[in-house]
């Protein structure tokens, strides 16, 4: 991997895991070297990566008990790494952006913004602030820039954006926000790259179905409405977040359980979801593996499709009719089955899906005659962050390769 030519490393940290990759700062951003740091804080955590000059993939093994360390460990296996000597600038993902509408280069005044509003994500923020600190550090002349999550959704129309409750904290910056806006900027690149400007211009819903699942509606190239609210934790149910919830189910519970705050916020966001209902596994594959034997497998299956498939309605009325229905994620990409009871009884919408190309995780799953495309496109986040930062680079605003 020993390469004079500049690259950009991204990294993408999440609340167990880390994801890195290199590209050579070309214009094609050819990929370097990719990895992923799991199941940090448990016995097993290590590095699994691939090295794109060759060679099978690899794994190390990291004594990482919390994120600080792992982020130290992997900082120091880069910089072991030939290519780490090319690296002109880091991109990272910040998943709470509020303001922020766009990629922006690391100040310390952003990093004392972004302290502030730690609480506002307590499971994200404050671990990509420890990533970007530790690369300051070692590293202080290296160029970091922020990418944030909500950025997509910043000019979302107000009548979406607004909370119901009392006018006065709107000052205060409490709002919808939405969140996956990294992966849903990618898809909307990747859709007028495959099916034309004209497709990414229309009435598009896509749908981000993993561990975290949100859902956007997009028109004219612009969100104007998403799943995710004030925090991640809002929407459809994910894999251990609860998604939305009756407010007054956290005074009930305080009072019947004596479930503090802290920890009813951690119920909805680590217990709950396909976790709570199945009581098994918050891992998709698993409840689809055992769904025929265990009713409440099946029970948090039938759920999450059952909520998908209300915002694929309500999404589709905002938007006064539908044109394509994109698919992407660990179960959005993956998950056949999911995907069909997702889009069955919405042939009144024009969907009818094609049950072979459904089966074969084809790139379009929908029927020849079907007046809506349903599409399946792998996201690419750390791509994403790799294109804001080439574009802050080159001292040009971030664009959209779909507006004309």
């Amino acid at each position: 991997m020993a390469s004079t030519e500049p690259s950009i490393l991204v990294i993408n940290g999440g609340s167990s895991s880390i994801r890195l990759a290199v590209y050579r700062d070309g214009a094609s951003l050819t990929p370097a070297l990719r990895g992923t740091v799991e199941r940090i804080g448990l016995p097993d955590t290590g590095l699994t990566f691939t090295d794109f000059s060759g060679g099978p993939q690899r794994r190390v093994g990291f004594a990482a008990h919390d994120q600080r360390s792992a982020a130290i460990l992997l900082l120091e296996w880069l910089e072991s790494q030939p290519c780490f000597a090319a690296v002109t600038a880091v991109g990272h993902r910040v998943v709470h952006g509020m303001a922020h509408a766009q990629p922006e280069t690391v100040t310390q005044d952003l990093l004392e913004e972004l302290h502030r509003l730690s609480p506002l994500d307590p499971d994200h923020l404050p671990r990509e602030i420890e990533l970007i600190e530790a690369f300051q550090t070692r590293h202080p002349d290296l160029v970091q820039v922020a990418c944030f999550d909500t950025a997509f959704h910043h000019a979302m129309p107000r009548v979406a954006s607004m909370l119901p409750i009392p006018r006065r904290y709107q000052s205060t910056g409490i709002r919808r926000y939405g969140f996956h806006g990294l992966s849903y900027a990618f898809l909307m690149e990747e859709l007028a790259r495959v099916a034309g400007a004209g497709a990414a211009h229309g009435r598009v819903i896509l749908a981000h179905l993993g561990n975290g699942a949100s859902l956007t509606a997009v028109h004219g190239g612009h969100s104007i409405d998403t799943s995710m609210g004030f925090t991640p934790t809002a929407g459809m149910p994910m894999g251990t977040r609860s998604g939305d919830l009756d407010p007054g189910l956290a005074p009930y519970l305080e009072r019947t359980e004596q479930l503090s705050s802290e920890r009813f916020f951690h119920m909805a966001n680590h217990e709950s979801g396909l976790l709570g209902l199945s009581e098994t596994s918050s891992d998709m594959r698993d409840l689809l593996a055992q769904e025929d034997t265990d009713i409440r497998s099946a029970e948090a299956v039938a759920h999450f499709c059952y909520q998908a498939k209300k915002y694929v309605g309500a999404y589709a009325a905002a938007l006064s009719g539908l044109d394509t229905l994109v698919f992407t994620g660990g179960i959005g990409e993956h998950a056949a089955p999911v995907r069909a009871r997702i889009c069955s009884g919405l042939e009144f919408l024009g969907i009818e899906l094609d049950v072979a190309r459904n089966a074969e995780h084809a790139a379009v799953i929908s029927t020849d005659a079907s007046r809506v495309a349903v599409r399946v496109i792998p996201t690419d986040e750390e791509l994403m962050i790799a294109r804001s930062v080439l574009r802050i680079r080159n001292n040009s605003s971030p664009t959209k390769d779909w507006t004309p």
